[in-house]
């Protein structure tokens, strides 16, 4: 008789829970990713059998059990290790995780780069709401402003100091090259405080209303004691 067992753990501890189970001779028996439809979350489900440990019990008894790691809860920005370093065999189901489920998988020893399987629709299994989407795509456009922003203020900034180094007029053009830098800190900061902000009403529009509308209020709560401080 087969039993099977569930053990719920957190991304951070996923690595030492499977690296346990090779520890004890643990084989892995395949991975599986679903999506919750009552807020969008999503669950991994790792299978492993100890072979050794299920030939000794199915001669006590005839039964044996299959160990399940769970990860519940998670969204599609949050990265998950990839656990190939320790049995190369999930490749294909890691890839089908990310290319089906847009699930961030990091540090695949075989990574298909998003063509493992061959889709006409980007995430098929991931079927989201038209707010959500939206939003989504709001982020990447924000994500893609903010990286070329701070891509010209680099450049802004290298090129403000090659020319305070130049001839017998570089201390004269050192303020203004300091100005410069202080400007392009300014956009640096301005980009990320609109990248987070995007990604962040990203995340709200995937929640559940009553637990968005919580957050946005402890948000503005934060934000009011933020003001209040600086105006100290």
């Amino acid at each position: 008789m087969q039993k099977a067992i569930y053990t719920t753990v957190g991304i951070d501890e996923l690595l030492p829970h499977v690296q346990a189970l090779k520890g004890v001779g643990a084989r892995f028996v395949q991975m599986h990713a679903e999506r919750n439809v009552d807020d969008g979350t999503y669950r991994l489900v790792y299978t492993f059998i100890n072979v050794r440990a299920a030939q000794e019990h199915i001669a006590q008894d005839g039964s044996y059990a299959i160990e399940n790691l769970v990860i519940e809860g998670i969204n599609q920005y949050q990265e998950i290790p990839s656990i190939s370093s320790y049995y190369p065999a999930v490749f294909p189901f890691e890839n089908e995780a990310h290319d089906l489920f847009g699930l961030a998988i990091t540090d695949m020893q075989v990574d298909f780069k998003g063509f493992f399987y061959q889709v006409s629709t980007g995430e098929p299994m991931s079927v989201i709401t038209p707010e959500v989407k939206a939003a989504r795509e709001k982020a990447m456009k924000v994500r893609a402003a903010a990286e070329a922003k701070a891509r010209k203020a680099a450049a802004e900034k290298a090129a403000a100091a090659a020319a305070a180094g130049e001839g017998a007029a570089g201390a004269a053009v050192a303020q203004p090259a300091a100005a410069a830098g202080s400007d392009a800190q300014h956009d640096d900061a301005a980009a990320k405080a609109a990248l987070k902000a995007a990604e962040m009403e990203a995340k709200l529009a995937a929640m559940d209303p009553e637990k968005a509308a919580k957050v946005r209020a402890a948000l503005a709560a934060k934000a009011a004691r933020d003001k209040q401080k600086k105006e100290a």
